[in-house]
């Protein structure tokens, strides 16, 4: 019996001990390898240009531009869904038909042009970039251009055609008169993507962005008036107003590129962080409805940026020792830049000395 005891007794202590250590278990703090160099990573917190006022003008953005140029980064990850996600969720239409509305453009135009749905068009893709020369041909990159769209990458086929010289931004090899005019309307479409990140893979000789958004934790809520009523009684609170002046006084002096970096600035100081949780999530996280709609909110927010965070994570793995900039609206940051923290590859750099 002495035995038997002391044999639970050494068990029990065994899986406390086990339990402590797994909870103390802390993945940011074993970074590696040790030789060789880092997996870099920014995340930059954006406004939605689309939602600055109309005098905004986009030629303000290249004091931004060249500073994040200027870190040289080898991927760009942007806060876009890809082409296969959307063709996933055009699957389960009972489920997204609204995401799909919302955050889905339809490539059905480039898969007439082309002949390629969305997975034989991801697939020609990544054949083309495997075999690709250094010096494509305008006619490879309107090919390669016409196969993104057909993929449902928008902003990569930009990308493509921002690299032709302006003579050769035409129809042909893939892209028909239609795709040629949705990516000259794209190249000045009011868009983080469009106007920032495609630009800006272009400067630095990259072929594409990475979409790493993530929409698979959207679903339909059962009573949305009553969802909706809590979450906007959960926005009433200090935190928010004075979030939403602050951001109000920034987005009404845009005249100029110091401007814009000033605007950048404040969405990605460090003290911002707090003042996102306290105004929207932790808000949320508190309120009062018996069907629990504030926590049903922040189950979604956290698996959206968990997701995210794992495609950042498989993209930056296709370059080790690289540098990887994400763009991304300013409430995700936070989250994204603690999540990529805990990945033993990954390095957040601070973007704040990029934008003094």
């Amino acid at each position: 019996m002495r035995h038997a005891i002391s044999g639970l007794l050494a068990a029990l202590l065994w899986t406390n001990a086990a339990c402590a250590q797994t909870t103390a278990f802390d993945p940011s703090r074993l970074k590696g390898p040790a030789a060789g160099p880092a997996n870099e990573v920014i995340v930059l917190g954006t406004p939605h240009l689309r939602g600055l006022p109309p005098a905004f003008r986009p030629a303000s953005l290249r004091l931004l531009a060249d500073r994040l140029e200027g870190w040289h980064p080898q991927t760009i990850a942007i806060e876009a869904l890809s082409g296969p996600q959307c063709a996933f969720m055009r699957a389960y239409p009972q489920r997204y038909k609204d995401s799909i509305e919302d955050y889905c453009w339809d490539p059905a135009p480039a898969r007439a042009a082309t002949g390629l749905d969305v997975p034989a068009a991801t697939t020609e893709a990544a054949r083309l970039l495997a075999a690709w020369p250094a010096n494509p041909t305008p006619a490879q990159r309107r090919r390669l251009a016409s196969v993104f769209l057909a993929g449902g990458e928008r902003a990569s086929a930009l990308v493509q055609w921002l690299r032709l010289p302006a003579a050769e931004r035409r129809a042909g090899d893939g892209l028909d008169a239609t795709l040629a005019a949705l990516l000259d309307q794209l190249r000045t479409r009011r868009s983080e993507d469009t106007l920032i990140a495609a630009p800006l893979a272009a400067a630095l000789g990259l072929e594409r962005v990475v979409a790493m958004d993530d929409h698979t934790a959207d679903a339909p809520i059962e009573d949305e008036a009553a969802y909706g009523t809590a979450i906007m009684a959960a926005w009433k609170n200090p935190a928010n107003a004075r979030r939403h002046q602050a951001e109000e006084a920034l987005r009404a002096k845009l005249d100029t590129p110091e401007d814009v970096v000033a605007l950048y600035r404040a969405f990605n100081a460090p003290e911002s962080a707090k003042l996102v949780y306290d105004s929207d999530f932790g808000a949320a996280l508190e309120e009062p409805s018996p069907q629990h709609f504030g926590r049903a909110y922040v189950t979604y927010w956290e698996t959206r940026n968990l997701r995210m965070a794992a495609n950042i994570r498989a993209a930056i793995g296709e370059h080790p020792g690289g540098r990887t900039l994400v763009i991304v609206g300013a409430s995700h940051k936070w989250y994204l830049e603690a999540y990529l923290n805990q990945m033993h590859d990954v390095r957040i750099v601070d973007v704040g000395p990029l934008l003094r």
